[in-house]
């Protein structure tokens, strides 16, 4: 992989000096991992709910609010321009003074947001509630990601990185279910009530019990005495005195974190992470934020549509774990640039007349397989290829350029349904970013030495 590359093997380094690289490479998955890849996923899982809720309310708050789908489209956009804002400002924060308090305060941060989002009573107040809690959730993917690769022993980072940040996609899927068992009985405004409450608990759970990153820790020379702890939480059979000496083969970098994704030869590939997030999460967010509403229109009920569009995300739930499988023996390269480009066959197709509902399903499935769980791939294949100083911000850039494309996409669809492209021309619309998709993978193949 082009960029810096450490090795993995075990060094001696003396009696008394040890790098916890080479400790978390040669223990067993513990209970200290085991916590925090459970709160991480939880907060995953309903940043993923909350970032999705309003694609499921939708087609309730426009009947209740009596607003048109351009108009509305705006509101999609909100919270994903305040994500965009959150993945880039608190990814770079959390290099500088670490994960764990930037992933609890915006756990906490973005679920009280998601209370206060039903007292909204015009699209005006909406819009605002969601910029200001999406900044929150914007933290999240980045920081959460981060710290699990840097729990995970290196042998088994890839699947354990994709399948606990599924959790997001889990949410979101998690969501469509709620929403369509909530929303009939109590109204669109209990699935913010829902959405918020539980993220309180699970922040004030991390709040008590998360660790930082270890290797954060040593790089930056902080708390010493928590990384002993936290090693024989790795290691019990470990032996560490007032004498061990930390070390690391990374070291910290003075400056703006930004600046080095495009040093030391991670130009090139930065740019083209960034093309393919953007292009993926436009279409991710296309696709999620109006699934719902087109199938509405081809004249099935309410629960049918969110059903329906809640395939989507459980197809990427579950292409999460088979991608997982695919990329550990095949590589991120060819799995991925595969997988985006049978996701541009599987749309085009969704927008084809006369499928049956059945077929219609089968096929937001496999988009949502190649699409939604295509993006976790994306987000491993980063956190594999930036060093620990620069991991968080080197995702939280990536997911960031990304949300631009998630703000157009959601924008450009609402227009087009306002505008009265037919359900054909929309799909053929949103099979271009998957074609594109698949070609930045190819081209990434020339940079990134995939192993």
């Amino acid at each position: 992989m082009a960029g810096p590359q450490f090795s993995t093997t075990v060094r001696d380094y003396g009696a008394n000096t040890i790098d916890p690289a080479d400790v978390l490479d040669r223990s067993r998955i513990g209970s200290l991992q085991i916590r925090v890849f459970v709160l991480c996923t939880l907060a995953l899982v309903m940043d993923g709910f909350d970032v999705q809720a309003l694609g499921y309310a939708a087609p309730a708050l426009r009947r209740e609010l009596g607003v048109d789908a351009a108009a509305l489209g705006t509101v999609f956009s909100a919270a994903n321009s305040g994500v965009l804002i959150g993945s880039v400002v608190f990814s770079a924060l959390a290099d500088r003074i670490g994960r764990r308090p930037v992933l609890v305060a915006m756990t906490l941060f973005f679920s009280v947001m998601t209370l206060a989002t039903p007292q909204a009573q015009t699209l005006t107040q909406l819009f605002w509630l969601r910029f200001v809690g999406g900044i929150g959730m914007g933290a999240i993917m980045p920081n959460a990601t981060a710290l699990i690769s840097e729990f995970s022993p290196a042998r088994r980072r890839i699947t354990l990185m994709m399948c606990t940040t599924v959790g997001f996609t889990a949410g979101a899927a998690i969501g469509g279910f709620i929403a369509a068992a909530l929303i009939p009985a109590f109204g669109w405004r209990s699935v913010f009530y829902f959405g918020g409450l539980i993220p309180l608990a699970v922040g004030l759970v991390m709040a008590a019990a998360l660790p930082e990153s270890i290797q954060f820790l040593v790089i930056r020379r902080r708390h010493l005495d928590k990384v002993g702890r936290w090693l024989k939480g790795l290691d019990p059979g470990l032996t560490l005195d007032a004498g061990t000496e930390y070390v690391t083969r990374e070291h910290g970098r003075g400056g703006a974190p930004f600046v080095y994704l495009f040093t030391e030869g991670r130009a090139t590939a930065t740019f083209l992470l960034w093309v393919a997030n953007f292009m993926n999460l436009l279409n991710l967010y296309t696709l999620s934020s109006w699934l719902a509403t087109v199938v509405d229109g081809m004249g099935y009920d309410a629960r049918t549509s969110v059903l329906a569009s809640t395939t989507l995300q459980v197809g990427g739930v579950i292409g999460a774990f088979g991608l997982a499988w695919l990329i550990a023996r095949r590589g991120f390269i060819v799995t991925l640039a595969s997988s985006f480009a049978i996701a541009a066959l599987a749309i085009v197709a969704i927008g084809q007349p006369g499928l049956s509902l059945a077929v219609l399903v089968v096929l937001i499935f496999v988009a949502g397989w190649c699409v939604v769980g295509g993006q976790g791939g994306l987000n491993a294949l980063e956190a594999t290829f930036y060093p620990t100083d620069l991991r968080a911000t080197g995702i939280g850039w990536a997911l960031g350029v990304g949300r631009a494309g998630a703000i157009v996409g959601p924008y450009v669809g609402g227009m087009l349904l306002a505008g009265r492209w037919t359900t054909q021309q929309l799909f053929v619309a949103a099979a271009v970013p998957a074609v594109v998709s698949a070609m930045t993978m190819i081209a990434l193949r020339f940079v990134i030495r995939d192993s």
